[in-house]
């Protein structure tokens, strides 16, 4: 009978694991490479999506979405430096550059503007000088398979949805600060 009490109560904690978020490209916490700053707007680096591997994700899960959001950008509202969703719920890896020109997405993913104006991954670019920037990178586990949306949906649109329909959520935060 201890055995089985012993056996249910790790059973019950494996059903209770929270999502994972991590990259072989940035760390949480720790300060992105330039192959991860904006091609443009004054900065001049390799505007490579990172990888991000996912695992965990809760029962229900129908899809997932991925986000890169500044909120340290001089705007009042932030910026979005990236919006994928529609992103299948067998898919728990995006390789580094999938978000980026050329790059390859699991079939059904929608990337939706960012905050320079075009879909796609938008690097990290703040002002030269400012204070380093949080990077948080965030993938949804969403209750739909899919967000009835435009590639030129705002991010604070998508942002809405993604709200509406997660069941978890895991960020890793890195930073980036230009000279």
């Amino acid at each position: 009978m201890k055995n089985a009490l012993i056996a249910l109560t790790l059973v019950s904690g494996l059903a209770q694991a929270e999502m994972s978020l991590k990259s072989t490209d940035i760390s949480h916490g720790e300060a992105m490479p330039k192959a991860q700053e904006f091609a443009g707007f004054g900065c001049d680096g390799d505007n490579l999506s990172p990888q991000l591997s996912w695992s965990g994700a809760p029962e229900g899960t129908k899809s997932f979405a991925v986000t890169a959001y500044d909120p340290d950008a001089p705007t009042g509202s932030g910026w979005w430096h990236w919006v994928v969703f529609n992103i299948p719920a067998t898919t728990s890896v995006l390789a580094s550059g999938a978000g980026s020109e050329g790059g390859t997405l699991p079939e059904g993913a929608v990337q939706s503007r960012t905050d320079y104006g075009v879909p796609g991954f938008g690097g990290a670019c703040p002002p030269r000088g400012d204070k380093a920037h949080r990077y948080q990178f965030t993938v949804f586990a969403l209750d739909t398979e899919t967000l009835d949306l435009e590639p030129d949906s705002s991010g604070a649109l998508v942002g809405y949805f993604l709200n509406s329909h997660v069941i978890e959520k895991v960020t890793l935060e890195a930073t980036y600060q230009r000279p």
